[in-house]
């Protein structure tokens, strides 16, 4: 059985890595979908800018980090229709990090 993710008009599914919208495929970059997927598994939670970090890079990658998740944030946020100014999905907590707001459920 797939592990299926559904908010507002969009679905994810998890275990192969596809997004959904409108029952079309979007593309999505691999770092974009492991950004969505950790969101998506803690919605209405803080997630750190480190917790990010560590998800997205490990310990033992060296990146210009900052400006990298800012980077996938927005290519998220473009793929997915949603602003930092007025969020529907991803909410923005300056210099903490991000949350997850939009209604998530599990597909039946």
């Amino acid at each position: 059985m797939s592990n299926v993710v559904r908010f507002d008009c969009f679905e994810v599914d998890l275990d192969s890595g596809q997004l959904y919208k409108r029952g079309a495929r979007v593309p999505l970059r691999d770092k974009s979908l492991v950004l969505l997927t950790a969101l998506l598994e803690h919605p209405g939670e803080l997630l750190t800018r480190d917790d990010l970090r560590r998800r997205l890079w490990g310990d033992d990658v060296f990146v210009d980090f900052d400006n990298n998740l800012n980077t996938l944030v927005g290519r998220l946020r473009g793929v997915l229709n949603d602003s930092a100014e007025h969020p529907r999905f991803i909410e923005t907590l300056p210099k903490r990090g991000y949350r997850f707001i939009a209604k998530v459920r599990q597909a039946p």
